[in-house]
């Protein structure tokens, strides 16, 4: 399963380093040929990027699940960018995680993505 990554301040690149994946950095205009996740950041006051938006969009056929990074200092806007693309494209919230994220984050990311290959939910 591929795991696509957007990260506009660093944070998810970040975290991505932190998983030790062999994560694809994405674009508008990329187009996926097999199932993924999808890692996003939330922009403005709780919005979906408008390249997370289109790369959606072409691609939402292989899209299984999203991941959302944000600040819990914006409250009920926390990450709200998985919840819109949750609903738009019915796919579940596998988490969300703050700035970067923390160990524990990392731990239970782990477990999703193992969860999802083995137990092929996609």
């Amino acid at each position: 399963m591929e795991l696509i990554y957007f990260s506009k301040t660093g944070n998810i690149k970040r975290f991505i380093h932190k998983i030790e994946n062999n994560a694809i950095s994405g674009n508008a205009d990329l187009l996926v040929n097999k199932p993924f996740i999808l890692i996003t950041y939330t922009t403005g006051m709780g919005q979906v990027p408008a390249e997370v938006d289109t790369f959606c969009e072409n691609n939402k056929g292989f899209l299984m699940g999203v991941i959302a990074s944000g600040n819990k200092n914006w409250g009920s806007l926390y990450g709200l960018s998985a919840d819109i693309i949750s609903d738009k494209y019915n796919v579940p919230v596998l988490m969300k995680f703050e700035l970067s994220g923390n160990i524990y984050d990392i731990e239970k990311f782990k477990e999703i993505y193992k969860g999802m290959v083995k137990n092929e939910l996609f």
